[in-house]
């Protein structure tokens, strides 16, 4: 069964209005991740401490009636405490599967490079496939699955940089950002007017939902010069003097797939060349590796894209 684009648009705009009742002044931020919901793709999320990761992430798993869960990643945290494994059971003479906390709709992977590398790549299967292998048998996650991870920008000591590999699987990185004046004012008021620090939200979606919407993107056309824009895209940052290795066909992917949710979001059953751009940075900026003299330069990955994008030509569309 596939849902109108338009309807999907109105229960995507309810969805986003209703997580604006606990979190204030992030609609853009709020309508990205919601389109990443659509595309499927996992979400990086990288700023400081105390900016509503957590209740961004608590959010969207409510309203959307997703199962959440939480990990708390450290360096004593071992691949088994994400994924679970078999327990002898002694009444019952035989070894048990306890499922991790991986078996979820939306796992929350908190400073997920506090982790040792062998312990972060417990998650690539699930990221990548959609399920995990145990002891030789493969069990598929909930669907939908989506990972939100987070971490510290500032804080390095005893921190394990995620590998290349698994910061490719995130569909996008983004920031939350300070909130403004009049927004941090906003949510005094508001935590006045409640008299408790919980945020009772309604849910307005369900997984079959998310499924079925999801059904609705793959139908959101794509015209071929657009197809040839984000190729092109992708190709200019190989060639950069300052990268050393550039987007993987997963970026050209992470940008078709994003563009027409953006498109769906947005009730339009064809993708425009603004949509590709909105993610420019989101989708490139985890996945190019600098030269080593430019590692501890400022803002360099950004230049970088701004200049690819200022050189690829944008296409005309017919009408």
């Amino acid at each position: 069964m596939t849902i109108p684009i338009l309807e999907t648009s109105k229960i995507c705009q309810q969805v986003i209005a209703e997580v604006e009742k606990a979190v204030v002044g992030k609609r853009r931020l709020l309508e990205t991740l919601m389109a990443a919901v659509l595309a499927g793709g996992h979400v990086l999320l990288e700023d400081y401490p105390g900016l509503g990761k957590t209740l961004i992430a608590r959010s969207f798993a409510a309203v959307l009636g997703l199962d959440f869960k939480r990990i708390q990643f450290t360096p004593d945290l071992l691949p088994g405490d994400i994924t679970g494994g078999y327990v002898f059971n002694r009444s019952q003479d035989r070894f048990e599967l306890r499922r991790g906390p991986v078996f979820t709709h939306l796992l929350l992977a908190d400073e997920i490079n506090r982790a040792s590398p062998k312990t972060q790549s417990a998650l690539l299967e699930a990221m990548q496939e959609g399920q995990v292998t145990l002891e030789g048998e493969t069990l598929p996650l909930p669907e939908p699955f989506l990972v939100l991870a987070t971490q510290n920008p500032i804080e390095y000591e005893g921190t394990f940089p995620l590998p290349e590999a698994q910061l490719d699987r995130f569909m996008l990185k983004l920031t939350v950002g300070y909130p403004g004046l009049e927004e941090e004012r906003e949510i005094l008021h508001r935590r006045h007017l409640r008299r408790q620090d919980e945020v009772a939200l309604a849910v307005i979606a369900s997984p079959a939902l998310i499924l079925e919407m999801r059904q609705t993107v793959e139908a959101v056309h794509v015209d071929p010069d657009l197809e040839m824009y984000i190729a092109r895209i992708v190709q200019e940052t190989r060639a950069e003097r300052h990268v050393a290795v550039g987007a993987s066909p997963r970026a050209s992917l992470a940008f078709l797939k994003m563009a027409r949710a953006q498109a769906a979001l947005e009730g339009r059953d064809y993708i425009l060349p603004d949509d590709i751009k909105r993610f420019a940075e989101p989708v490139l900026s985890h996945r190019l590796i600098l030269q080593p003299e430019f590692w501890l330069t400022r803002h360099v990955a950004e230049n970088v894209i701004a200049d690819v994008f200022a050189r690829v030509p944008v296409p005309v569309l017919k009408v």
